[in-house]
């Protein structure tokens, strides 16, 4: 389990006083400013952030050290990440997506399906991005019926697909 977890991501500047737009993936979009300060995914810059207000898909905000607006411009698309240890714990039935990654799937014959490499959400519910050994991924959605098993200790995922997904 990766010790930083990606919580939200730098659109670009707001204005032109060095705010910038930050869009949250956190279940609870303005919870990304109670993890402040968050880190760059190598963790070699952290940054305070302060939530100013909520506009069209995000957040206008402060990060400490951003003072104008070429500041800002320069770190869009840059992913934000906090500590695990300040997120809080998940019920038995939610999972970090981070946590998700890289867990080997099986159908629930016990035959390898293949390697979660990533977890797509495109507006209907999240999707695992499964990769069988030599072959082109596939997509999974991320529900009861298609994955009854998630033992992230095991390191593995038992998957039921629909007939004819692999």
């Amino acid at each position: 389990m990766s010790e930083l977890i990606c919580v939200g991501a730098i659109a670009g500047a707001f204005g032109v006083r060095g705010e910038v737009r930050i869009k949250s993936f956190c279940a609870i979009p303005e919870d990304i400013g109670n993890y402040s300060p968050l880190l760059t995914e190598d963790g070699s810059r952290s940054y305070t952030l302060e939530l100013t207000r909520a506009i069209n898909n995000g957040f206008a905000a402060n990060l400490g050290g951003v003072a104008t607006k070429e500041q800002a411009d320069a770190l869009k698309g840059l992913k934000l990440y906090a500590p695990r240890d300040r997120l809080p714990s998940l019920p038995d039935d939610e999972f970090y997506h981070a946590d998700l990654i890289g867990l080997t799937a099986y159908d629930t014959g016990g035959a390898e399906l293949g390697k979660v490499i990533a977890v797509q959400n495109h507006g209907a519910g999240d999707l695992l991005e499964i990769r069988p050994a030599g072959k082109d991924s596939v997509l999974l959605p991320f529900t009861l019926v298609n994955v009854p098993t998630v033992d992230l200790a095991a390191g593995r995922i038992v998957a039921d697909p629909p007939e004819g997904l692999f």
